[in-house]
């Protein structure tokens, strides 16, 4: 089991860049940032831009594997994100992971002037993103025209230090994201079943889990792919789970996940008073104690 920590771009220039060097030192497998323009409680908060932060990251680090969670088509266009993209790999000495999803309907899905998208615009415009993004990373050239993406000649040179490219971890749920997941993914990102986020027993969060993993195992057989090839991350937080109330219930928690194929669980790091309000020194623990035995399920 694989423990990573998302680090909100809410922090400025060396402060931020002390929680990247931090999180490294701290032995955690992996550091993500949320790719938004604006979050939530956040809106009106400092909030900094996602591919600068994680330039600064893997200028900072040297070990730790960097990526978002998630990216979405809400405000990139595949041309000018892939060329972002590319430059982090190099800048990560290939430590980057994109991780990305369809999107919600919040401050993001408007915030360059248009509607918010139906929900199957918005997972048509997943599907091409995705592809088109596959095409941009594996190229040097790539002219395509879609139903809402389009490259004329775009140039990726020299290329992703990760061959054939950076890897995409795909957040998705439904049916179609799950195929796009087995299609294209290198691993699959959930926060647990969207309608069922509150009032349940953690057998049944685990129950929804395992459901979804089984679904994945079958798209990846509509797509002849080998799931065990997928790496399986839970991003905790978006159920009321108290998974960092104490060292014994964090290693309780992955091991309920790590049974049902759960191969990294990525926390948030402590910030108080927001909905990430961890007990910092219980954080420490969990961190200091917890990480050691959850390596080994």
């Amino acid at each position: 089991m694989r423990i990573g920590v998302v680090i909100l771009p809410i922090h400025r220039g060396k402060e931020a860049l002390g929680r990247w060097r931090d999180a490294e030192a701290a032995g955690f497998d992996s550091a993500w940032t949320y790719d938004h323009l604006s979050w939530r409680t956040f809106r009106d908060q400092p909030w900094f831009g996602t591919v600068p932060t994680l330039a600064a990251a893997a200028t900072a680090t040297s070990r730790i594997r960097l990526g978002t969670l998630v990216s979405s088509p809400n405000f990139r266009h595949p041309v000018t994100f892939a060329k972002d993209v590319m430059t982090l790999d190099d800048l990560s000495d290939g430590r980057v992971t994109l991780g990305i999803g369809a999107g919600g309907t919040g401050f993001d899905a408007t915030v360059l002037g248009h509607g918010t998208w139906p929900p199957r615009e918005r997972q048509e415009r997943f599907e091409e993103f995705v592809g088109l993004m596959d095409r941009l990373l594996t190229r040097p050239a790539t002219t395509y025209r879609g139903a809402y993406y389009a490259a004329d000649e775009a140039r990726m040179i020299p290329g992703c230090v990760q061959r054939p490219r950076v890897p995409f971890a795909v957040a998705a749920t439904g049916p179609r994201g799950l195929r796009l997941a087995a299609g294209l993914g290198q691993a699959w990102v959930t926060f647990g079943d969207p309608k069922r986020l509150a009032g349940l027993t953690p057998e049944q969060y685990v129950g929804d889990v395992e459901d979804q993993i089984r679904r994945l195992g079958d798209a990846c057989a509509a797509e002849n792919r080998d799931p065990g090839e997928l790496g399986r991350i839970l991003l905790q937080g978006s159920t009321d789970e108290r998974a960092l109330d104490s060292v014994g219930a964090f290693v309780d928690y992955a091991g309920r996940y790590a049974e049902v194929g759960i191969t990294e669980i990525v926390v948030h790091e402590p910030l108080p008073g927001t909905v990430f309000d961890t007990d910092p020194s219980v954080f420490d623990r969990i961190v200091t104690e917890g990480l050691p035995q959850v390596r080994a399920l």
